[in-house]
């Protein structure tokens, strides 16, 4: 059964002409907010798939970063219906029954509104390294899968994504992923766009930057350390050319145990928000939120993956998840894909460690946003913004919703403090030409597909 039925043009996205941002093909802006369900297709049955998807079109993600081959164990141990993907591993060879079930979780997804980051596979089928593999891809066969997944989604909403966690070692690996991209083209007549998703404290620039296939780069900040500062990569994939849009594709996991140790503690909403505000604000086009115990879909009857600790289902409602709609409605409350970065906006300290400030302005001098971690100070040029007078409001991204602070002329040096201070006491200043009449903020219940 294919999967190919025709759907709507808009779902066909695309690299905004400036080079720093996805658009539909209808040229509305997409903002990528990603979710990984790395085990969605291996694990959920179609009735928690669908309850996992309607969660999150509901908390505004777009994008939902699922894997083909699963990692755990995911060409052996069957999913919930008894099917394995592959005839005795071979990647030419396709298990009908099993892409059915795919097939269901796209088209569910579609129905929602939501693109699926489709991995093919996870990084042990062709550089085992760790985990458990087998190794089953040749350059050969690599073309083949691409091939035949492209063209089984070649009008579905889909966002590939090769890699899986792996680096390429040597010239094989190199020749697997290529040969993959280009058969994933081959299938879908260049209908999807591409990008990797390398290893923690890994970039996709690092080997296929100037790769045509390569739409976008995606790096992997990892769950090494708290504050880490995974805005520094984007501000280097920002200042490559030729110029390519950049995301964090997995930044430290709400849930997930510090350097994977439960003793160190465990990342939660701060962590996730920081991040998140960190990379949009350095030039990133849009960002991934992960939870250490979605992405494994962990229930009590499994072995838990690095100290998982809550049930998934249970853990769909945490408040990071939730405060990304927030995120998600901050940005697109304003034409967002005008912003670039500009710490030139800050004339005091923009600190180091935790405390970092980042910001961001739009080209035309219409808005600008000011990110700060714990609440510190901020001192801006106002005659960054345009117009007479430049309207200043708070953001408290853990609520999604807004205060105003004033209007200023824009000759000022002003210093701006937020309303509290410390851990998890994050802001964004939030400065409007005031002649513009931007829409109040505030929480944003609904998104449009």
């Amino acid at each position: 059964m294919s999967c190919s039925h025709k759907t709507k043009a808009a779902q066909s996205l695309k690299v905004q002409s400036n080079k720093r941002f996805l658009i539909k093909k209808d040229g509305k802006p997409f903002f990528y907010l990603g979710d990984t369900a790395w085990e969605l297709f291996h694990r959920l049955n179609r009735e928690e798939a669908v309850m996992y998807l309607q969660d999150r079109a509901s908390k505004g993600f777009t994008v939902i970063q699922a894997v083909v081959l699963a990692e755990l164990d995911g060409l052996r141990q069957p999913n919930p219906y008894g099917h394995v993907p592959l005839k005795n591993n071979d990647p030419t060879k396709p298990n009908e029954a099993y892409f059915q079930h795919v097939d269901y979780i796209v088209n569910k997804a579609e129905e929602l509104g939501l693109y699926i980051g489709m991995l093919p596979t996870w990084g042990d089928k062709w550089n085992k390294q760790r985990g458990v593999g087998p190794e089953v891809f040749t350059p050969e066969n690599a073309k083949v899968f691409g091939t035949y997944l492209g063209k089984r989604y070649k009008n579905k909403p889909i966002i590939w994504i090769l890699g899986g966690d792996r680096n390429p070692d040597n010239s094989t690996h190199l020749a697997i992923i290529r040969s993959m991209a280009k058969g994933l083209k081959q299938g879908d007549g260049g209908n999807h766009l591409i990008t990797y998703h390398p290893m923690g404290g890994n970039n996709s620039a690092t080997w296929f930057h100037n790769d045509d296939w390569l739409d976008f780069n995606m790096f992997q900040s990892g769950h090494t350390a708290i504050d880490l500062p995974n805005y520094k990569i984007t501000s280097q994939n920002y200042l490559l050319d030729p110029p390519k849009p950049t995301l964090d594709g997995e930044p430290r996991y709400e849930d997930h145990p510090i350097n994977w140790k439960a003793e160190n503690g465990w990342f939660d909403d701060f962590d996730v928000r920081q991040a998140a505000y960190w990379s949009m604000l350095a030039g990133a086009c849009g960002h991934t939120y992960g939870n250490h115990n979605i992405w494994q879909m962990w229930q009590p009857t499994r072995e838990p993956i690095s100290a998982a600790r809550t049930p998934w289902k249970k853990a769909l409602a945490h408040p990071g998840a939730t405060q990304m709609s927030y995120f998600r409605g901050l940005f697109e409350s304003r034409p967002f894909t005008k912003l670039v970065p500009d710490q030139s906006l800050l004339i005091n300290s923009v600190h180091e460690g935790r405390d970092h400030l980042r910001a961001a302005r739009a080209v035309d001098g219409s808005f600008a946003f000011v990110y700060t971690p714990t609440g510190k100070p901020i001192t801006v040029k106002l005659e960054k913004i345009k117009g007479n007078k430049v309207k200043a409001q708070w953001y408290d991204p853990r609520q999604g919703i807004g205060m105003l602070v004033g209007e200023f002329t824009n000759t000022a040096i002003k210093e701006f403090t937020p309303p509290t201070k410390g851990r998890g006491n994050d802001w964004i200043l939030v400065l409007d030409n005031a002649a513009i009449k931007f829409p109040p903020l505030g929480k944003i219940s609904t998104f449009s597909s």
